[in-house]
């Protein structure tokens, strides 16, 4: 059985049944997820772009900062993506004065956004060595334990809330164990704002966050021999204020059983209204930043804000 076929196993036979956002990443999800981060509902991609664009040369020495004069560096980049915003923190790390050689690691957990990455960067940093790592967190955490030249690991884009509370201490702390005191630690926080705002950034107008979310269940029905009809299906996102959390469900509209050819024609059966979680978002205040990074033996080197307060990139380091 492969892991995506397990995972939907597993999600689908507990109560309440339950399936990972990292799958939404095929190529058609990479590429709606491209789509979605153009959205003017979707705030967080162009409010971080905006803080590297601005503040690009404050971060790249605050990165660098722990490394020794003529050391070399790795960027090790978790969940890279197209590397939009990252590319402007390379070239602010390239340009520092008296720059010394450095490596790009980007990771992802899909190939085709790795390959696109890879390809932009040949044409726009050509002298950059590019090492892409075509993985999960958990390999990409023992690749990067074994890389002896200091680092700066990047989480950027608020990925740290997609897993719920209990989760970001436990990753936090994996990312933290392999980190020396010449390491640095970047990691993007969307901040607490208007319930409303947050909600709409998961729902937006043009429905493309529902096809994302939707493409899920095409993604099982084309890899897999699932037979969801998408029809029968609705996206559903809330947002609770009282605890930061966003959630999104695949809400069931009606009762309906679902077989799947990978799994020997396992059916699964789904009352009227029944939801799948699929995705958190959790949203997070300054001061729940600095207790998350002090319980992981993390601390808080510099914080990196656009203007209305929406976003945070922390710069973090283990404690010495």
């Amino acid at each position: 059985m492969n892991q995506l076929a397990e995972h939907l196993a597993q999600g689908l036979s507990q109560t309440p049944k339950s399936l990972s956002s990292k799958y939404f990443y095929d190529t058609v999800g990479s590429r709606l997820f491209q789509q979605i981060m153009a959205l003017p509902e979707y705030y967080p991609t162009r409010t971080e772009l905006a803080i590297f664009e601005e503040q690009g040369a404050a971060i790249a020495q605050a990165l660098r900062a722990g490394a020794g004069v003529g050391q070399p560096l790795a960027v090790v980049e978790l969940g890279a993506g197209d590397g939009l915003k990252t590319k402007i923190l390379l070239r602010a790390l390239l340009g520092l004065p008296a720059a010394s050689p450095l490596t790009y690691v980007p990771v992802d957990i899909s190939p085709s956004a790795l390959d696109e990455l890879v390809a932009t960067l040949r044409q726009e940093l050509p002298a950059l060595p590019t090492a892409p790592l075509t993985a999960e967190y958990g390999e990409a955490l023992a690749t990067l334990a074994a890389r002896p030249e200091p680092k700066a690991v990047l989480f950027v884009g608020s990925n740290i809330g997609n897993f719920g509370p209990v989760e970001q201490l436990a990753f936090l702390q994996a990312l933290a164990a392999p980190l020396t005191p010449a390491d640095r630690l970047l990691v993007g926080f969307d901040l607490r704002k208007d319930p409303r705002r947050i909600r709409a950034a998961y729902d937006d107008a043009q429905g493309v966050t529902a096809e994302f979310n939707l493409n899920l269940l095409h993604r099982f029905n084309n890899e897999l021999g699932a037979d969801f009809q998408l029809e029968h299906w609705q996206h559903f996102p809330d947002y609770d204020p009282s605890t930061g959390a966003m959630r999104s469900w695949l809400v069931s509209r009606r009762a309906q059983t679902v077989r799947v050819a990978a799994l020997g024609g396992q059916a699964f059966e789904f009352e009227a209204w029944e939801a799948i979680h699929t995705e958190n978002s959790f949203k997070f205040s300054l001061p729940q930043i600095e207790a998350l990074a002090a319980s992981a033996g993390l601390q808080v080197v510099e914080v990196f804000q656009d203007a209305a307060g929406d976003f945070a990139d922390v710069v973090l380091a283990v404690e010495g």
